[in-house]
């Protein structure tokens, strides 16, 4: 949305993001199941993504998409603005960094922390159920998110 890419680019980088997140959620299943005995990520969810009986913390499904959608935007608009050719070069780790963590104290209770749809996929493949379910306000938050991001972004900008 911000034409920093092109289509073709952000294409590729979704089907990597994906096969990415796939192949690590495989890694941690493997790594669980030689874990302590009868580990079933169906049911124990391999951190994928909930609402409702799925959340951590049980929160519903408009509270899971809020947070989902609104930390995302603090996300992307904190990558657009570290990234932007106006910030110094050489820093953008350090508050890509900061709000990662951030958010990520603040969603795992909530959602378990997905603000890419590729996190919230990877595992789901390997849950499916429930995981596959509710997979699509994973998918729709996050994205909601990214157009909040970089709507505000370009009005902050100019």
């Amino acid at each position: 949305m911000t034409k920093r890419l092109a289509l073709r680019d952000l294409i590729g980088y979704w089907i990597s993001q994906v096969i990415g997140a796939t192949i690590a959620a495989g890694v941690v299943l493997v790594i669980a199941n030689g874990g302590p005995e009868g580990y079933n990520a169906g049911v124990s969810g391999l951190a994928a993504n909930g609402f409702n009986e799925h959340s951590p913390g049980h929160y519903g499904l408009w509270a899971s998409f809020v947070a989902e959608m609104l930390l995302t935007m603090l996300l992307v608009v904190t990558v657009l603005g570290a990234t932007d050719d106006r910030a110094p070069a050489g820093f953008a780790g350090i508050p890509i960094g900061l709000i990662l963590t951030a958010i990520i104290l603040c969603g795992i209770p909530v959602t378990n922390g997905s603000f890419n749809p590729a996190r919230s996929i990877g595992p789901a493949i390997w849950v499916g159920g429930w995981a596959f379910e509710q997979l699509w306000l994973f998918i729709l938050g996050p994205l909601a998110g990214a157009v909040l991001a970089s709507r505000a972004y370009a009005w902050l900008r100019t």
